[in-house]
Protein backbone atom coordinates (compact mmCIF):
# COMPACT_ATOMS: atom_id res chain seq x y z
CA UNK A 1 0.00 0.00 0.00
CA UNK A 2 1.40 3.69 -0.97
CA UNK A 3 2.00 5.42 2.43
CA UNK A 4 -0.34 8.92 1.78
CA UNK A 5 1.31 11.78 4.05
CA UNK A 6 -1.26 14.28 6.12
CA UNK A 7 0.23 17.77 6.20
CA UNK A 8 -1.77 19.73 8.83
CA UNK A 9 -1.50 23.24 10.25
CA UNK A 10 -4.41 26.05 11.44
CA UNK A 11 -4.94 29.24 10.53
CA UNK A 12 -7.35 31.70 11.68
CA UNK A 13 -5.81 34.67 9.25
CA UNK A 14 -5.90 36.26 6.26
CA UNK A 15 -8.20 36.17 2.97
CA UNK A 16 -8.07 34.60 -0.11
CA UNK A 17 -9.65 31.84 -1.55
CA UNK A 18 -7.93 28.10 -2.21
CA UNK A 19 -7.51 26.50 -5.71
CA UNK A 20 -4.07 24.66 -5.52
CA UNK A 21 -3.84 21.03 -7.00
CA UNK A 22 -3.08 18.92 -4.48
CA UNK A 23 -4.20 21.13 -1.59
CA UNK A 24 -7.47 21.23 0.37
CA UNK A 25 -9.34 24.46 1.51
CA UNK A 26 -10.21 25.06 5.35
CA UNK A 27 -10.97 28.25 5.91
CA UNK A 28 -9.42 31.33 4.09
CA UNK A 29 -5.73 29.99 3.91
CA UNK A 30 -4.52 26.61 3.23
CA UNK A 31 -4.52 24.53 5.95
CA UNK A 32 -3.80 20.67 4.71
CA UNK A 33 -1.39 19.30 1.75
CA UNK A 34 -2.57 15.81 0.78
CA UNK A 35 0.38 13.66 -1.04
CA UNK A 36 1.38 10.20 -1.46
CA UNK A 37 4.19 9.14 0.65
CA UNK A 38 6.62 8.86 -2.39
CA UNK A 39 5.95 11.58 -5.17
CA UNK A 40 7.87 13.98 -3.63
CA UNK A 41 11.54 14.69 -5.45
CA UNK A 42 14.54 17.07 -5.03
CA UNK A 43 15.14 17.57 -8.99
CA UNK A 44 12.15 18.93 -11.48
CA UNK A 45 10.69 21.88 -12.51
CA UNK A 46 7.56 24.13 -12.80
CA UNK A 47 6.45 26.89 -14.82
CA UNK A 48 7.71 29.48 -12.26
CA UNK A 49 10.35 27.87 -10.52
CA UNK A 50 13.50 25.59 -11.64
CA UNK A 51 15.16 23.19 -9.25
CA UNK A 52 17.43 21.57 -11.07
CA UNK A 53 21.69 21.98 -10.24
CA UNK A 54 23.69 25.24 -11.54
CA UNK A 55 20.78 26.88 -12.18
CA UNK A 56 21.51 30.96 -10.82
CA UNK A 57 19.61 33.84 -10.93
CA UNK A 58 21.23 37.44 -10.33
CA UNK A 59 18.97 39.94 -8.73
CA UNK A 60 20.69 43.78 -7.91
CA UNK A 61 18.75 46.75 -6.82
CA UNK A 62 19.19 49.22 -4.52
CA UNK A 63 22.67 48.52 -3.73
CA UNK A 64 21.72 45.39 -2.99
CA UNK A 65 22.71 41.99 -4.34
CA UNK A 66 21.44 38.50 -4.50
CA UNK A 67 22.02 35.48 -6.48
CA UNK A 68 20.14 32.18 -6.01
CA UNK A 69 21.98 29.54 -7.48
CA UNK A 70 20.66 25.69 -7.07
CA UNK A 71 23.44 23.27 -5.88
CA UNK A 72 24.02 20.69 -6.51
CA UNK A 73 23.02 19.40 -2.93
CA UNK A 74 20.72 17.42 -1.40
CA UNK A 75 19.72 17.05 2.34
CA UNK A 76 17.14 15.18 4.44
CA UNK A 77 14.52 17.36 6.37
CA UNK A 78 11.32 15.29 7.76
CA UNK A 79 12.12 12.24 5.44
CA UNK A 80 12.40 13.63 2.90
CA UNK A 81 15.16 14.18 0.12
CA UNK A 82 15.54 17.71 -0.58
CA UNK A 83 17.07 20.20 -3.05
CA UNK A 84 19.94 23.09 -1.84
CA UNK A 85 19.00 26.38 -3.06
CA UNK A 86 21.83 29.05 -1.43
CA UNK A 87 20.88 32.64 -1.67
CA UNK A 88 23.75 34.98 -0.95
CA UNK A 89 22.45 38.45 -0.28
CA UNK A 90 25.35 41.65 -0.47
CA UNK A 91 24.67 45.45 1.03
CA UNK A 92 27.29 47.92 -1.11
CA UNK A 93 29.92 45.44 -1.72
CA UNK A 94 29.52 43.86 2.00
CA UNK A 95 28.14 40.18 2.73
CA UNK A 96 24.71 40.21 4.68
CA UNK A 97 23.31 36.72 4.42
CA UNK A 98 24.07 33.34 3.13
CA UNK A 99 21.06 30.77 3.63
CA UNK A 100 20.68 26.93 2.54
CA UNK A 101 17.33 26.90 1.60
CA UNK A 102 15.55 23.24 1.06
CA UNK A 103 12.97 22.52 -1.28
CA UNK A 104 11.40 19.69 -3.05
CA UNK A 105 8.99 18.92 -5.79
CA UNK A 106 5.78 16.84 -6.29
CA UNK A 107 6.14 15.05 -9.75
CA UNK A 108 2.06 14.32 -9.24
CA UNK A 109 1.53 18.58 -9.15
CA UNK A 110 4.86 19.83 -9.82
CA UNK A 111 3.93 22.13 -6.54
CA UNK A 112 7.43 22.90 -4.53
CA UNK A 113 7.58 22.44 -1.39
CA UNK A 114 9.41 24.77 1.67
CA UNK A 115 11.05 22.59 3.83
CA UNK A 116 13.36 24.96 5.88
CA UNK A 117 16.35 27.29 5.82
CA UNK A 118 19.88 27.59 7.36
CA UNK A 119 20.91 31.10 8.02
CA UNK A 120 23.87 32.64 8.35
CA UNK A 121 23.85 36.59 8.98
CA UNK A 122 26.82 38.47 8.80
CA UNK A 123 28.50 41.83 10.08
CA UNK A 124 32.12 42.90 9.14
CA UNK A 125 32.82 39.79 7.89
CA UNK A 126 31.97 37.88 10.69
CA UNK A 127 28.43 35.52 11.32
CA UNK A 128 26.66 37.15 14.22
CA UNK A 129 23.44 34.80 14.48
CA UNK A 130 21.16 32.04 12.73
CA UNK A 131 18.00 34.57 12.93
CA UNK A 132 15.34 33.20 10.59
CA UNK A 133 16.34 29.31 10.75
CA UNK A 134 14.27 26.47 10.84
CA UNK A 135 13.47 22.79 9.36
CA UNK A 136 10.54 21.09 8.71
CA UNK A 137 9.72 18.52 11.61
CA UNK A 138 11.79 20.50 14.67
CA UNK A 139 10.23 22.03 17.24
CA UNK A 140 6.95 22.29 15.85
CA UNK A 141 8.04 23.17 12.42
CA UNK A 142 6.27 22.20 8.86
CA UNK A 143 6.88 22.43 5.22
CA UNK A 144 4.88 24.86 3.15
CA UNK A 145 4.02 25.18 -0.26
CA UNK A 146 6.35 27.92 -2.28
CA UNK A 147 5.17 27.41 -5.05
CA UNK A 148 2.14 25.72 -6.82
CA UNK A 149 2.10 24.43 -10.11
CA UNK A 150 -0.82 25.41 -11.22
CA UNK A 151 -0.69 29.01 -9.87
CA UNK A 152 -4.45 30.26 -9.92
CA UNK A 153 -5.68 34.15 -9.19
CA UNK A 154 -6.70 34.97 -5.32
CA UNK A 155 -4.86 31.23 -4.23
CA UNK A 156 -4.01 31.53 -0.60
CA UNK A 157 -1.22 29.73 1.13
CA UNK A 158 1.28 29.31 4.18
CA UNK A 159 5.09 29.23 2.54
CA UNK A 160 6.64 28.46 5.70
CA UNK A 161 5.41 27.02 8.92
CA UNK A 162 7.79 27.62 12.07
CA UNK A 163 5.64 29.37 14.93
CA UNK A 164 7.35 32.68 16.42
CA UNK A 165 10.35 32.44 13.90
CA UNK A 166 8.81 31.76 10.00
CA UNK A 167 5.38 32.21 9.00
CA UNK A 168 5.51 33.59 5.61
CA UNK A 169 2.20 33.14 3.51
CA UNK A 170 1.34 34.15 -0.11
CA UNK A 171 -1.39 35.42 -2.27
CA UNK A 172 -1.25 35.19 -5.98
CA UNK A 173 -2.37 38.26 -7.29
CA UNK A 174 -1.77 38.22 -11.19
CA UNK A 175 -0.81 35.49 -14.12
CA UNK A 176 -0.46 38.26 -16.58
CA UNK A 177 1.84 40.90 -15.51
CA UNK A 178 4.20 42.55 -17.85
CA UNK A 179 8.32 43.49 -15.79
CA UNK A 180 11.24 45.34 -17.44
CA UNK A 181 14.35 44.28 -16.22
CA UNK A 182 18.23 44.82 -16.91
CA UNK A 183 17.50 40.89 -18.42
CA UNK A 184 15.25 42.37 -20.57
CA UNK A 185 10.96 42.59 -20.53
CA UNK A 186 9.00 39.19 -19.52
CA UNK A 187 5.34 38.50 -20.35
CA UNK A 188 2.79 36.86 -18.78
CA UNK A 189 4.89 36.73 -15.46
CA UNK A 190 2.96 35.82 -12.04
CA UNK A 191 2.85 38.38 -9.03
CA UNK A 192 2.80 37.17 -5.57
CA UNK A 193 1.92 39.65 -2.64
CA UNK A 194 3.73 37.71 0.35
CA UNK A 195 2.76 39.00 3.70
CA UNK A 196 3.68 37.68 8.02
CA UNK A 197 1.37 37.62 10.51
CA UNK A 198 4.35 37.95 13.03
CA UNK A 199 4.75 41.54 11.89
CA UNK A 200 3.43 44.16 9.94
CA UNK A 201 5.38 43.78 6.07
CA UNK A 202 4.10 43.50 2.74
CA UNK A 203 6.25 42.54 0.01
CA UNK A 204 5.61 41.85 -3.82
CA UNK A 205 7.19 39.49 -6.17
CA UNK A 206 7.25 38.75 -9.53
CA UNK A 207 8.14 35.36 -11.45
CA UNK A 208 8.68 35.09 -15.09
CA UNK A 209 7.56 31.58 -17.11
CA UNK A 210 10.66 29.32 -17.56
CA UNK A 211 12.79 31.75 -15.89
CA UNK A 212 11.68 32.33 -11.94
CA UNK A 213 11.61 35.20 -10.08
CA UNK A 214 12.46 38.68 -12.11
CA UNK A 215 11.51 40.83 -9.25
CA UNK A 216 11.70 41.51 -5.72
CA UNK A 217 10.91 44.94 -4.23
CA UNK A 218 13.47 47.38 -5.41
CA UNK A 219 15.56 44.51 -7.06
CA UNK A 220 15.68 42.94 -10.81
CA UNK A 221 16.86 40.56 -12.45
CA UNK A 222 20.11 41.33 -14.61
CA UNK A 223 21.11 37.87 -15.92
CA UNK A 224 19.82 34.12 -15.16
CA UNK A 225 20.91 30.49 -16.88
CA UNK A 226 23.12 27.72 -16.39
CA UNK A 227 26.62 27.66 -14.83
CA UNK A 228 29.36 25.76 -13.55
CA UNK A 229 29.14 25.16 -10.44
CA UNK A 230 33.01 24.36 -10.14
CA UNK A 231 33.98 27.30 -11.25
CA UNK A 232 32.25 29.34 -8.54
CA UNK A 233 34.06 30.94 -6.29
Amino acid sequence: MRRVLWFWFIVAIGIGSLMLTGCVRSGDWTSRFVMEGDELVSIGRNPYFILEPGYQLVLEGGGTQLIITVLNETKMVDGVETRVVEERETKNGQLIEVARNYFAISRRTNDVFYFGEDVDMYKDGKVVSHDGSWLSGVNGAKFGLIMPGRPLSNASYYQEVAPGVAMDRAMIISTTETVNTPAGEFTNCLKIKETTPLQIITEYKYYAPDIGMVSDGTMKLVKGGKIDLKARP
